[in-house]
């Protein structure tokens, strides 16, 4: 960032004010002017918070240099009394300014976690327009993978890498998980921050209200392609998203499976845009499970059985009660299979008659 002979001439004759609106004008201010309601909303709480914190600050600061000034020891004008050690009106004003500075922040604090809850539907497009009644949200599943971008369309049946869409002004509502490591998903002109993890899933409502090109990074660092976790968010009409999802129909990659993911998932960085036709029906829920691997037992499997009793305490249908009774205490050992839907052996002997249905 850098300014020319001219601005700074120009810069002289604004004074301060002017100097700082300068240099920041060679800097990205889209975190303060965006393009997406919630993060306008966002913006506004950054304004009015600081605001009500300038409040403070500035007649603190001002009234160190009076004081500084006023009582300096060569002005002999200044009152002085070493004695004095109270006053009621003082410590009202000391303190009652603050408490309401606080009381008022905290309101504002409260409020605005509510209406600006990442899992909270959106009630409005825009200050001025409610949501058209009928309109459903756009569904976008995110991936945040080693390191790049997945993006996974339910409705669409497609699939990007490192790039996405979305119309103008229809609701979109974003499933946020991660494949290894806790990552962070951030579209600054779109909304705030929310984190992708490992096993999880976060989500986000959010609405574009201007066509445009938006970048979209990683706001939590996860390794060495950290620095170029980086993504286009397109912001479209109703026609040319249509078209971009046609163009993915056409153009695109055949069918994104569970081994194209898992070859997809190995660490790489710069990794340059991908678009597929299809997506392996099943593919987002294995993912949050993490058993894209069919090898693997999937987490809500494991979550069932220990919420059954786990390890075969006689509570997984009852199937197990007479095992457990006889000492032949049934285990989890692989996954289910037709002919042991619940992945269960006996631990003693070879009868396992306690463990069919």
């Amino acid at each position: 960032m850098s300014s020319s002979p001219s601005h700074l001439q120009t810069a002289v004759r604004l004074g301060l004010p002017g100097l700082l609106t300068l240099l920041l004008a060679g800097c990205d201010t889209v975190v303060m002017k965006p393009s997406g309601d919630i993060a306008a909303q966002q913006a506004q709480l950054i304004v009015t918070s600081t605001l009500l914190m300038l409040l403070i600050i500035v007649p603190v600061i001002a009234l160190t240099l009076f004081f500084a000034f006023r009582y300096r020891q060569s002005n002999t004008e200044a009152t002085y009394s070493p004695d004095w050690d109270h006053s009621t009106r003082l410590e009202l004003v000391i303190w009652g300014a603050p408490l309401l500075i606080i009381i008022a922040l905290g309101a504002l604090t409260w409020i605005s976690t509510h209406k600006l809850d990442p899992y909270r539907p959106l009630e409005r497009l825009d200050a001025n327009r409610p949501i058209p009644e009928g309109v459903q949200p756009l569904e976008v599943q995110v991936v945040a993978l080693d390191w790049k971008w997945l993006f996974l369309y339910p409705e669409q049946g497609i699939a990007t890498v490192n790039e996405m869409a979305a119309p103008v002004d229809r609701p979109i509502r974003f499933r946020i998980t991660a494949s290894t490591v806790m990552n962070s998903f951030y579209i600054p002109a779109l909304a705030g921050q929310v984190y992708a993890m490992p096993g999880m899933e976060t989500k986000l409502h959010a609405v574009i209200n201007k066509a445009g090109v938006y970048d979209g990074f990683s706001a939590n660092f996860s390794g060495d392609g950290f620095s170029h976790m980086r993504f286009k968010f397109h912001g479209l009409s109703d026609a040319d998203f249509e078209r971009w999802v046609a163009g993915h129909k056409t153009e695109g990659q055949q069918v994104l499976g569970r081994a194209d993911y898992l070859k997809l998932e190995q660490p790489s960085e710069r990794e340059p845009v991908r678009r597929y036709a299809s997506v392996e029906q099943g593919l987002w829920d294995a993912i949050v499970n993490r058993c894209v691997d069919s090898s693997k037992m999937c987490m809500h499997q494991m979550m069932a059985i220990d919420a059954a009793g786990g390890l075969g305490k006689g509570s997984i249908d009852g199937v197990a009660r007479k095992a457990w009774r006889t000492s032949e205490r049934p285990y989890v050992t692989a996954l289910c299979t037709p002919d042991n839907p619940r992945g269960l052996t006996a631990a003693l002997g070879s009868d396992t008659s306690a463990l069919q249905p």
